[in-house]
């Protein structure tokens, strides 16, 4: 198997609140002719989807479980600022996420937060001084 990640696909209880949220941010759906059953983002080098909750779960089968979102997973945008972190949680909050760990000073020598999309997704916003994102906004260890 190559090391790569294709699609990232949340499952969430109302498609249209949450691609709403995901537009507030500036994010662009990539296409749409699927729009109604699921909203495809294209970010840099992967794509992003999200797919009705109840859909997912029968797509994944009887051991899916609730497929409810949990702090087990969480997705992270790095930014190329430390000043930035605090300026996209505060996005993410007018777009309605709930800010769960306001931008401080982390352990590693960083500087992040955690917001939560309005289907429970954590995401954390980060600045890391050891991993510059390049011109795309890619991140490399």
């Amino acid at each position: 198997m190559d090391q790569r990640l294709s699609i990232i696909t949340l499952g969430v209880d109302d498609l249209q609140r949450a691609r709403a949220f995901y537009e507030a941010l500036g994010w662009r759906v990539a296409s749409e002719e699927l729009a109604e059953s699921i909203v495809c983002f294209t970010l840099n080098g992967i794509g992003f989807a999200l797919y009705p909750r109840e859909k997912l779960i029968e797509d994944i089968g009887p051991r899916a479980g609730s497929g409810e979102a949990t702090g087990a997973v969480t997705l992270a945008y790095n930014v190329r600022r430390r000043e930035d972190v605090a300026k996209v949680l505060d996005e993410a909050e007018r777009a309605g996420g709930v800010i769960v760990k306001p931008a401080q000073d982390v352990f590693w020598g960083g500087h992040s937060g955690y917001f939560k999309d309005p289907d429970g997704h954590f995401w954390e916003v980060a600045f890391n001084p050891f991993s510059p994102l390049d011109e795309d906004g890619n991140f490399a260890w």
